[in-house]
């Protein structure tokens, strides 16, 4: 096998990891497109099902991820992605990672995690 299975799945998930750090970033997903073109940049190229389109990770905010390596999982539909994040946030709402709140099992509140690397009204604009 030389690659995700796109013709079992036209989307396929992705998990983005700090390649450093070990720190989970994110979870988005990928098309053969964005696949390829990840590929050919080694900057993570990710498919928006919101927008349907590609989505080159930082074109807005300048926080990209360059591509270190990249894994595909036993059954070629499911990749992770192992980057150096530029900017230090993955997260559109400023946090170095999307997941940022945290349930307690117990209790069921949820606390966030972290603090913000930067301010998404100011990178975004009205978002």
């Amino acid at each position: 096998m030389n690659g995700p299975n796109f013709e079992k799945h036209d989307l396929i998930p992705v998990i983005a990891q700090d390649e450093e750090s070990g720190v989970i970033l994110m979870l988005a997903y990928m098309n053969e497109e964005a696949y390829q073109e990840t590929l050919s940049t080694k900057r993570v190229c990710y498919y928006s099902r919101s927008r349907q389109k590609l989505w080159r990770k930082g074109e807005e905010s300048g926080n990209v991820q360059e591509l270190k390596s990249l894994y595909f999982d036993c059954d070629a539909d499911t990749i992770l992605v192992k980057v150096n994040q530029i900017g230090g946030a993955a997260c559109h709402e400023g946090y170095q990672s999307c997941f940022f709140r945290r349930v307690d099992p117990d209790s069921k509140a949820v606390s966030v995690e972290g603090e913000r690397v930067f301010d998404p009204k100011q990178v975004y604009g009205k978002k």
